[in-house]
């Protein structure tokens, strides 16, 4: 019998544009457009572009043959990879996976454009390479027991990530099923990614997933070129990922229905750019606020319920949820974003400018308690749900959202997907330019190459971004 590490590998190997279902395809191509407006928009709101281009400036890595989204110039892949997988999760944005507790495109994306710019592969070949990191990565995260694993202090999304980046660069490199073993061998010596980033507000979260990416890639290379990576990384006994990252892991979940029940359907998108597991609440909070016609200077406190796992990471410790500082911990403060729901009945990129300084909000903040539900933990981990309790002067309020918006089973309309996308690339790109690229995102299976699609997200003038930058 085969052993998950080897049965996984066999399937990244053989995934064909062509074994995929066309339902699967085009959600793919809606979530590539997703992470390429994420990406774009944070290559010139994000505050680590400067370290970003100084260091890799600095490392030698410019000049290559590989883009980043919204760059004017190009960089070696590796350094590619890294910086567009710390663009695509530094907003926290991006697409998310319930079950996985993960967010798949940041860490693959990046490794599947990189590897297609280093090959010259068409659109068909990136589709079925991001695919399979999808799968891989998903399966092997939810086969950790990610709560568990997040308890150790990992985050799975970097730890996992890195096998999603390699499988993605393998599929698009045609390794054979040989050389993706042996990549996901050279995996498993560097998944890396620790939860401390939360005590400060770090830049750790996404320097992750550009990490896993770049990672990845390099594994994927490795691998091409005949170096031996390590047999049964994911299931051995001695050091195998998931035996030495979680103390109660299941290998069968890595390959149950491989090939016939595809996770990638089962990712989610994200409304707001701020930590999932508190989306669900927004989602009331706005709703109550609307229907109730709310007055956030008549809120007297306000209760938000969790899953524990939703908890441990947005909820607690509360002092500190109640008084962020910086964006970062903006976004995985349940109060902070709580208050901004109130306040203006959305969550968008430009609130944290508007309100980690604003005293009414921030005193709002302190208003807002957030813990452990019932409700909330019976329908984790299906659904990252919420439950909120508005008291105001004049009644009290309450609502829970099972399914917040975004995820699979209430998905965002493709109207409101490509409305996510103009806003964030719309300062960027004249609105000629913006539909062009999205047209070119959605229909990507149809490209002779990524390289032309990449170098439409380069903004059309200069004097346009030193506006829009000044305003960051």
């Amino acid at each position: 019998m085969s052993s998950e590490t080897t049965t996984l590998a066999r399937f990244v190997a053989g995934l064909n544009f062509e074994d995929v279902p066309r339902d699967v395809i085009e959600r793919t191509q809606f979530l590539i457009m997703d992470h390429v407006g994420i990406a774009l928009r944070a290559r010139y709101a994000a505050d680590l572009n400067e370290a970003m281009n100084g260091a890799l400036t600095g490392l030698g890595f410019t000049g290559g043959v590989a883009s980043v989204i919204g760059d004017s110039q190009n960089y070696a892949p590796p350094a590619a990879a890294f910086y567009n997988g710390n663009l695509a999760h530094s907003l926290d944005f991006d697409d998310t996976h319930a079950r996985g507790s993960i967010h798949p495109s940041a860490p693959i994306l990046p490794a599947a454009f990189a590897a297609a710019e280093m090959t010259g592969a068409d659109g068909r070949a990136l589709i079925a390479g991001i695919i399979a990191g999808y799968e891989t990565q998903i399966r092997i995260s939810m086969a950790l027991g990610p709560s568990e694993h997040y308890q150790q202090g990992f985050h799975p999304t970097a730890t996992c990530g890195v096998f999603g980046a390699a499988a993605a660069a393998g599929r698009i490199l045609a390794l054979s099923p040989d050389q993706v073993e042996s990549a996901f061998g050279l995996c498993g010596s560097q998944a890396a990614g620790s939860m401390q980033f939360l005590a400060d507000g770090s830049w750790n979260k996404p320097f992750h997933t550009g990490y896993a990416a770049m990672s990845g890639l390099i594994a994927a290379n490795l691998a091409q070129q005949g170096f031996k990576g390590a047999k049964k990384a994911l299931e051995g006994e001695r050091g195998g990922f998931l035996n030495a990252y979680a103390p109660h892991p299941n290998p069968a979940e890595v390959i149950s229905e491989l090939g016939k029940r595809f996770e990638t359907m089962e990712i989610g998108v994200k409304p707001y750019p701020s930590c999932r597991y508190g989306h669900a609440a927004i989602d009331a909070l706005i709703g109550l606020r609307t229907t109730h016609q709310l007055n956030y200077q008549e809120v007297k406190s306000v209760q938000v319920g969790l899953p524990r796992t939703g908890w441990n990471i947005v909820g607690d410790p509360e002092s500190d949820k109640q008084n962020p500082t910086n964006y970062v911990e903006g976004q995985f403060s349940m109060p902070f974003v709580a208050a901004v729901a109130l306040r203006d009945g959305q969550m968008t990129w430009d609130d944290y400018a508007r309100h980690l300084g604003d005293s009414d909000t921030l005193a709002l903040c302190r208003k807002i308690r957030t813990v452990v539900d019932d409700r909330a933990e019976a329908e984790f981990p299906t659904n990252m749900s919420g439950v909120v309790e508005v008291v105001t002067t004049s009644g009290t309020f309450e609502d829970m959202v099972v399914t917040p918006r975004g995820e699979p089973a209430n998905f965002l309309s493709g109207a409101e997907m490509r409305a996510k996308f103009d806003a964030l690339v719309g300062p960027y790109l004249d609105d000629t330019s913006c539909g062009t690229l999205a047209d070119a995102l959605l229909s990507v299976e149809d490209a002779k190459n990524i390289q032309g699609i990449l170098a439409m997200t380069r903004p059309s003038t200069q004097e346009n971004l030193r506006a829009v930058h000044k305003g960051t």
